[in-house]
């Protein structure tokens, strides 16, 4: 079971890019024709765009050391992922109770409870 949350966190971070690719499409790709470098400060939904896009990815590198944790049986690394995800999510959560944050919240407790044999 622990295998299939921790694709699942990497499931999550494809999510978050394509979706930011769709919300944030026009940002974006403003942003990128203007130059890229230097073209996130301002305006805030180019700033939005560029953090939520960044984000994506570091959820799935998250996502893939807890695949590797299980595929290799390190029990401390699963926990460890499960613990910083757990952190995020609540912090998140905090900061925005509408937010995406609640899915990473369901599959962090789950790496964690894996983590010391209890799923």
């Amino acid at each position: 079971m622990a295998n299939i949350f921790a694709w699942i966190l990497f499931a999550l971070g494809i999510v978050h890019i394509a979706f930011g690719m769709i919300r944030f499409k026009a940002p974006f790709f403003d942003a990128v024709k203007a130059g890229f470098v230097g073209q996130f400060g301002a305006p805030e939904e180019r700033r939005t765009a560029f953090w939520f896009l960044v984000f994506g990815p570091q959820v799935m590198l998250a996502g893939q050391v807890a695949v590797h944790a299980v595929a290799i049986n390190d029990l401390w690394l699963l926990r460890l992922v499960g613990f910083y995800v757990l952190a995020v999510s609540a912090v998140g959560i905090a900061a925005f109770p509408r937010s995406p944050f609640w899915a990473t919240l369901i599959v962090s407790p789950v790496l964690i409870g894996a983590s010391y044999g209890l799923i």
